[in-house]
């Protein structure tokens, strides 16, 4: 647990920071190397990630305080600006929001676009959930016994388990699943395929994973005994899928140009 990576007067380097800037980079490093692989602006990156990024911590914050609506009231300031409470799924929709009206902005097709975007959002998130391991930020999951449990005593949301009690540290967890699926969509980005098929499989594929390990998590349910986000993994799970079955198996001779 390393809240903190360093602190030099009144300058306090936090590593939940730290490991967002290194998402937010990598991301568009990624995402300016697919814009360029498929004819596209590769300067475009750096605006996309921008915007996307002012979008999702917009997007993480709404979705925060609709969840805890009753906190937000009891506080609305410290609520509001608290460095931690982001949710994910919540900036995933606002970020998109945000990315999609640059795109429209810069001319670029969409879905050619966020093939290029997909395989660079699976990697910052699981860079992302790095940061929220360091910090501790209220993410880790249910009790447990297993080898691997953990503590989280330095954690900035607070730790209020008894010494000796270890839980699931689901921010590994995720960081694992969703370094996968970075590797798998990396893998089959040159392959042929329709404008964006990549995209539709980074949300099948990433909301599975949520879905998978929100059963090890700390959220309450909310409806039929899912959580929240688990509701909105099935629901992005349904699209992804609905958009492949619509699509169609054939490649035109521009899209093997671009897998070559």
């Amino acid at each position: 647990m390393y809240p903190v990576i360093l602190k030099v007067g009144p300058l306090t380097i936090y590593s939940y920071g730290t490991m967002m800037a290194i998402a937010f980079l990598t991301g568009m490093y990624l995402t300016g190397l697919e814009l360029k692989r498929k004819d596209l602006p590769e300067s475009a990156a750096s605006t996309l990630v921008v915007w996307a990024a002012v979008g999702g911590l917009i997007g993480a914050r709404v979705l925060q305080i609709l969840q805890d609506f009753g906190e937000f009231l009891h506080d609305p300031m410290r609520f509001i600006f608290t460095g931690a409470g982001f949710v994910w799924y919540g900036g995933l929709i606002g970020g998109f929001v945000a990315a999609t009206w640059a795109m429209r902005r810069l001319q670029l097709p969409f879905l050619r676009t966020v093939d290029c975007i997909a395989p660079a959002l699976a990697l910052g998130h699981a860079i992302g959930r790095i940061g929220c391991q360091l910090a501790g930020d209220g993410d880790w999951g249910s009790i447990s016994t297993l080898p691997w449990a953990m503590t989280y005593p330095n954690a900035i949301v607070g730790w209020d388990y008894p010494p000796g009690v270890r839980v699931h540290p689901t921010p590994v967890y995720e960081t694992i699943a969703y370094t996968v699926v970075f590797g798998i969509l990396w893998a089959m980005r040159k392959r042929q395929h329709r404008d964006g098929a990549l995209f539709w499989w980074y949300l099948i594929l990433a909301s599975s994973a949520r879905f998978a390990v929100e059963f090890v998590r700390i959220n309450e349910p909310l409806a039929a005994g899912l959580t929240l986000a688990q509701l909105i993994s099935v629901g992005l799970i349904a699209i992804g899928v609905w958009r492949l079955l619509v699509g169609s198996s054939a490649v035109t001779p521009s899209q093997q140009a671009v897998a070559s």
